[in-house]
């Protein structure tokens, strides 16, 4: 059992990285009009438990991303300069569509493991009973 154990651990880890993927996605599309916001991003990182690999994930440490903020022309903003412009943000709403979709599909690919396994245990506890 302790497979079924480590399976239904492992892609509960998965829906939790990608659920945190998932909510800095929403955060950045949420702020891309933000002037001065900088697009958040994070990597996966393998758990690692007594220097063991376990095969799980997490989310690493939030970056911002590096990239040079856009610059907006408009003359009537509060924030705007002599010249008239003002930093935007640097948030591409294509590139954080596609990420949401690729997290969503990962995320679901982890449910449909998670779902296997459960499945799986109890077909295999059916079993042992007769």
């Amino acid at each position: 059992m302790s497979d079924f154990s480590n399976a239904l651990s492992l892609s509960a880890s998965g829906m939790k990285a990608q659920a945190a993927r998932l909510r800095h996605v929403s955060e950045n599309i949420a702020n891309a009009d933000t002037p001065g916001y900088h697009r958040k991003t994070a990597a996966f990182e393998e758990v690692v438990a007594e220097g063991q690999r376990t095969g799980a994930v997490a989310l690493g440490p939030v970056t911002l991303d590096p990239r040079a903020l856009e610059r907006v022309y408009d003359p009537g903003h509060p924030l705007a300069d002599d010249a008239g412009y003002y930093d935007g943000s640097n948030v591409d709403l294509v590139l954080e569509i596609a990420d949401a979709r690729e997290a969503q599909r990962s995320y679901d690919a982890n449910l449909r493991m998670f779902d296997q396994t459960r499945q799986m245990s109890s077909s295999l506890l059916d079993l042992l009973r007769r």
